[in-house]
């Protein structure tokens, strides 16, 4: 017994090493008194307020439409929420190019439906709003799962007790579900929303890397890469300080919505 679980930890330490090298090796490697010259860079100050720009507006659009969803599939048969959840999480499995590819094919110029919106004056792609859509497509997941996991988790003799006194399904939904649920919406929310700032393939793909109008922050740090190495690596340091600080400010969110 002892032998199998001394095998298992070296195991697990190499499945931990997998992770924290290439990351220790970035923030060995980083310039640490070229940082000054990141936030002086108009490229990586420019990416960055179009990410902020585009993430808030594509986290609030998860909310908007995610909510909703994650209700619905919360009541629904089992048969027809394993439909639905497959759906939702082709998203979090899709190369993102080909996500990228599937707007172009759908809302795109020659796309789907690129004729209707072309008549009432709409383009989408290479644009801000290509932008948000593609972090909505990837970021959306997130969310719907976090907080529709919580949903099918409620006490409904709360909810029921609030139809029985004669509230709407739609007032029960805003008065008591929601106040119930409030962890689980932050933790998705915010899961969206750095899933937004992080969005690369698919918007390079439907909005294009153009400086000042669509180019994210992973954007500019493919473009520094060509250009400026020591640049790239401190702003890829920072992202991974960003994403490290989400998850640590979610640990306790995401253990109380498990526990809920």
């Amino acid at each position: 017994m002892r032998r199998t679980a001394g095998s298992l930890s070296v195991i697990a330490y190499v499945a931990m090493s997998m992770v924290l090298i290439p990351i220790m090796g970035l923030f060995i490697r980083v310039p640490w008194t070229r940082i000054g010259d990141l936030f002086a860079s108009d490229t990586a100050r420019t990416a960055f307020w179009i990410s902020l720009q585009t993430s808030l507006i594509a986290t609030a659009v998860c909310l908007l439409l995610g909510i909703p969803l994650a209700w619905f599939m919360a009541n629904v048969s089992s048969r027809l929420h394993s439909v639905l959840r497959a759906i939702v999480t082709i998203p979090v499995v899709l190369p993102p190019v080909v996500g990228g590819i599937a707007l172009l094919a759908a809302v795109g110029r020659r796309g789907v439906f690129g004729d209707l919106l072309s008549s009432i004056g709409i383009t989408l792609p290479y644009t801000r709003s290509a932008v948000v859509l593609s972090q909505v497509l990837v970021a959306m997941p997130f969310l719907v799962l976090a907080v529709e996991n919580h949903f099918r988790q409620l006490d409904r003799g709360v909810v029921d007790a609030s139809r029985v006194m004669g509230m709407s399904p739609l007032r029960s939904f805003f008065l008591v579900v929601l106040p119930m649920s409030w962890p689980a919406v932050v933790a998705g929310a915010v899961l969206a929303w750095a899933r937004s700032v992080g969005e690369f393939g698919a918007s390079i793909t439907f909005a294009g890397s153009l400086r000042g109008r669509t180019q994210t922050l992973p954007m500019a740090v493919y473009e520094l890469l060509e250009n400026d190495w020591e640049l790239a690596m401190g702003l890829s340091a920072l992202m991974v300080v960003f994403a490290a600080a989400v998850i640590l400010s979610l640990r306790s969110r995401l253990l109380n919505t498990s526990a809920a």
